[in-house]
């Protein structure tokens, strides 16, 4: 059964920093890309952060571009997202999800397996 699990949220202060993960399992993904999104009370889900099989490509949605860093460990199947400088307008579930194709993608309906989600709040 594939699974993604994501953890590491929480509450935090604006201009704080969480680190988010997503665990792997029941597949090898280190063919995959990889991506996160996230969803916001009343809106619709977005993209936040792609890497594509190797981690050697990466995209980020512009709300997030020079805050957040996505990386991902191939040997542990385990993805990151490097939350700094956050923002009260960053308080959403974030999702991982995988994709079974190598490059990165910024669609939602690119993406064939996700995680149920872990909530971030930021306080102003």
């Amino acid at each position: 059964q594939v699974q993604l699990v994501e953890s590491g949220g929480g509450l935090v202060q604006a201009g704080g920093s969480l680190r988010l993960s997503c665990a792997a399992s029941g597949r090898t993904f280190s063919t995959d890309a990889m991506g996160w999104f996230r969803q916001a009370p009343g809106k619709e889900r977005e993209f936040v952060a792609t890497i594509n099989w190797n981690g050697g490509s990466t995209y980020y949605a512009d709300s997030v571009k020079g805050r957040f860093t996505i990386s991902r460990d191939n040997a542990e199947n385990t993805m990151y997202l490097q939350m700094n400088s956050l923002k009260p307008e960053d308080t959403a579930v974030y999702y991982c999800a995988a994709r079974t194709h190598f490059r990165e993608a910024t669609g939602i309906s690119e993406y064939d397996y996700w995680g149920q989600g872990t909530q971030v709040t930021v306080s102003s």
